[in-house]
């Protein structure tokens, strides 16, 4: 019987996985229910009783915007080695990584965790059964709060991960990613990035302090989407939580201030040799925060600019008109801080000039006089149309409610998002862009040979 219920349960979660299953039609409201518990957790719940399977997240501010500038790095690598092993405490014995491992399958759930930027993120999927999902929470608890970070197993990784950093320096994606990064953002946090250097500075005492400086009880926001009750929902987020330190955020330091980004003073272009077949361009500058006002003008109006694919201005300019490149887009990466505005595409060496200056001319014209009424009409048209495509299974659905979470956004955020869509007018498009880009400072990183 074991047996055949991991199998069940396994591929429930696949079939889910796979977005088949939409339980709350796009055209309905989405009520979303929250609390805050009294560790002083956050919670958000979606209830969706169509299938049995429960979907959370649970965030943290703890992403690498928090990592040492000698360090950088150590967020990610910790949530790395959150699976590679839970303690023996309260009475449960030691699991290694290949234990743990295997404690997941024969449950049939998963669970994982991840850094970005600006936040730590844990994540729970299981079937809703009484006994597997309760299976499932205790031990999510043990590697949410005792992760037992083996010496031998991060020397281990650090060496794997060496490897892969030399690797990386032969792929030019990754060589102007990190020189556009660095240009873009300074020595702001955004921009930090790994290096051999780095990872030797990073021992598991780092993790572990890590580990308890940001993991803590009361500074949880959990979402959750799933067939469960707000009383379950309560309880089950109650125990997830359960293992770590229950210390009032009152009585706990302030999270140390992070600098906001600084705005370029100067247009600056960098040009870096290496051999490859296609030139690599990447433009832009620091963008917004996504607590800006601004934001439905400047996804409508990037989705116009080079956000749209195949519609979009960039691509109609760069690529239909003149043919040169396959791909151009552009989007904005807004978080706590200002995330960049970039441009990007391929070309071929001997006409990379050609495109950056076309790039830079269509972007200005873009920024200085804004959209045409046909063009704002279909960007409306398309982003209302496709909005279904966002909420349609629950793992998407709760990647919104995290968002809603994180950034404390209203409730009702994705029963209005279609009308703040619709509402946005050409001048605002052009307003916004004015307020947040400046053509004449971008920076421009091009990598390729014969440059």
């Amino acid at each position: 019987m074991i047996i055949a219920t991991k199998k069940i349960a396994i591929r429930v979660i696949t079939t889910l996985a796979s977005g088949l299953f939409c339980h709350i039609p796009a055209w309905a409201a989405i009520p979303i229910q929250h609390w805050t518990q009294p560790s002083g957790a956050q919670v958000y719940l979606v209830e969706s009783p169509a299938v049995a399977m429960l979907d959370v997240q649970i965030d943290f501010d703890a992403g690498s915007r928090r990592d040492p500038p000698a360090q950088a790095g150590l967020a990610s690598i910790m949530a790395a080695m959150l699976d590679k092993g839970v303690q023996a405490k309260n009475g449960s014995p030691t699991l290694d990584e290949n234990a743990l491992s295997e404690a997941w399958a024969d449950l049939g759930a998963q669970f994982g965790a991840g850094a970005s930027v600006d936040r730590l993120s844990f994540s729970l999927r299981s079937l809703t059964e009484p006994d597997l999902l309760d299976q499932a929470v205790a031990l999510a608890a043990r590697e949410l709060a005792e992760p037992s970070f083996p010496e031998s197993v991060w020397q281990r990784e650090r060496q794997r991960m060496q490897a892969a950093l030399k690797e990386s320096y032969t792929r030019p994606a990754s060589v102007i990613g990190r020189a556009y990064g660095q240009a873009v953002y300074g020595t702001h946090p955004y921009g930090q990035e790994v290096s051999e250097a780095t990872l030797a500075r990073i021992s598991t005492t780092d993790l572990r302090a890590a580990h308890a400086a940001g993991v803590v009880a009361c500074r949880a926001r959990i979402s959750m989407v799933g067939a469960v009750t707000r009383a379950q929902a309560d309880a089950l987020a109650a125990r997830l939580l359960s293992r770590l330190p229950q210390v009032p955020c009152a009585s706990l330091p302030p999270l140390p201030q992070v600098a906001e980004v600084a705005p370029l003073t100067q247009a600056e272009e960098k040009r870096i040799p290496f051999d490859s077949a296609q030139a690599h361009v990447l433009m832009g500058q620091p963008g917004f925060k996504r607590a800006d006002p601004d934001y439905f003008a400047l996804t409508v109006g990037n989705y116009i600019l080079g956000g749209g694919g195949f519609v979009s201005r960039l691509t109609q300019e760069v690529r239909e008109k003149r043919g040169l490149t396959y791909g151009v887009s552009s989007h904005f990466s807004p978080g706590l801080h200002a995330g960049s505005f970039t441009v990007g595409l391929q070309t071929r060496p001997d006409q990379a000039a050609q495109a950056v200056a076309l790039v830079r001319q269509v972007v200005g014209d873009f920024v200085a006089n804004g959209p045409t009424a046909a063009e704002l009409q279909a960007a409306k048209d398309n982003l209302m149309g496709g909005f279904a495509l966002r909420i349609d299974s629950n793992g998407k659905l709760l990647g919104n409610i995290a968002g809603i979470a994180w950034n404390n956004l209203p409730l009702d955020y994705l029963d209005t998002w279609t009308q703040q869509v619709e509402k946005v007018t050409a001048d605002d498009i052009k307003a916004a862009f004015a307020r947040k880009l400046q053509p004449e400072k971008m920076v421009t990183v091009i990598l390729g040979s014969s440059l």
